[in-house]
């Protein structure tokens, strides 16, 4: 029973071993200019040991790109968490945009996003998983956060689909878009990216924040009758 245990640990540490390395690989090198030899190689195990946990380059690639996905996890627990129950939308949505962009522009994320677009003719089926366990996801949680919100009078939010979108969309589009075509990874400093989030924050609840909501009066941040034209 010990010589049992022994050997899954060892398969399992090989296992684990192969993914690191292939996914090291495939960001540097992309899909096609990656060999199974490489990952082999960079595993230190042998070939036919990469092939004993994974049948070709295609599964692997596949179970790497799926297994990102669980990051996504903690975002979807932290939106729950954060805005059911909430009181207080402006510090709540700041904080979760924070943590949201600062997520998303990590760089091994970024280059994974450009690996799953770069691959995603060849595998249309990976491509729209990703997005589905991932990114729709967040969007679901997001709908469904905003219609409690609504419910409870705290936002004003008539579409909360449509009001998930807006969010993401107005905190994603420029630092997400310009990292992706210009390559650049470290585009923004983390006080960057807080002010992005919460200006971010500030035009969501320009849109769907209740008047009548005490904390959205008297408030700088979120009343526009106060800005100058």
């Amino acid at each position: 029973m010990a010589m049992r245990r022994r050997e899954g640990t060892v398969s399992a540490a090989k296992h684990e071993a192969i993914r690191e390395a292939a996914t090291r690989a495939f960001l540097e090198k992309g899909y096609a200019g990656t060999s199974m030899d490489e990952v082999a190689a960079l595993a230190e195990v042998g070939k036919q040991t990469v092939y004993k946990h994974f049948s070709d380059k295609r599964q692997l690639f596949t179970d790497i790109v799926l297994a990102t996905t669980h990051q996504v996890d903690g975002l979807v627990r932290l939106i729950a968490q954060t805005l059911d129950a909430s009181d207080d939308p402006r510090s709540d949505l700041e904080a979760l945009a924070h943590r949201f962009l600062t997520t998303l522009m990590q760089p091994q994320m970024l280059r994974l996003r450009r690996l799953v677009i770069a691959n995603a003719a060849d595998f249309p089926e990976l491509g729209e998983a990703w997005y589905e366990l991932g990114f729709e996801r967040v969007l679901s949680t997001l709908t469904s956060s905003f219609s409690l919100l609504d419910e409870r009078g705290v936002l004003r939010v008539p579409d909360p689909e449509s009001a998930a979108e807006h969010f993401v969309g107005i905190l994603l589009w420029i630092p997400l878009n310009k990292a992706m075509f210009t390559g650049n990874e470290h585009a923004y400093t983390e006080d960057a990216l807080r002010r992005r989030a919460d200006l971010a924050v500030h035009a969501f609840l320009d849109l769907y924040r209740v008047a009548e909501h005490p904390l959205a009066r008297n408030n700088p941040a979120t009343d526009s009758t106060d800005r100058p034209l």
